[in-house]
């Protein structure tokens, strides 16, 4: 399997949170997921998907947050969660 470029990373994010309610979030790991079956191949995927994550939070697309708090990547490690952001539409 060829790996994802950053635009089918960027789609998979919009498309699994157009899926949620508005103040739900999504988990990086699901989207990473939904991008390959394969453990080690989604495993591999996760640098790829915080890239983009933080990416489409500079442009408002979605909030990066920790514990409910919004937080800036790359500076945060840890789990976090994507939420949409002012500019989801």
């Amino acid at each position: 399997m060829q790996s994802p470029d950053d635009a089918q990373v960027a789609a998979s994010i919009r498309r699994l949170l157009a899926q949620r309610r508005p103040e739900q979030s999504i988990c990086p790991s699901e989207v990473a997921r939904a991008l390959s079956d394969d453990a080690a191949v989604w495993r591999n995927l996760m640098p790829q998907v915080r890239a983009v994550a933080a990416a489409a939070a500079c442009a408002g697309v979605v909030r990066v947050t920790q514990q409910g708090r919004t937080v800036q990547l790359p500076d945060v490690r840890g789990p976090i969660r994507l939420i949409r952001g002012p500019h989801f539409d």
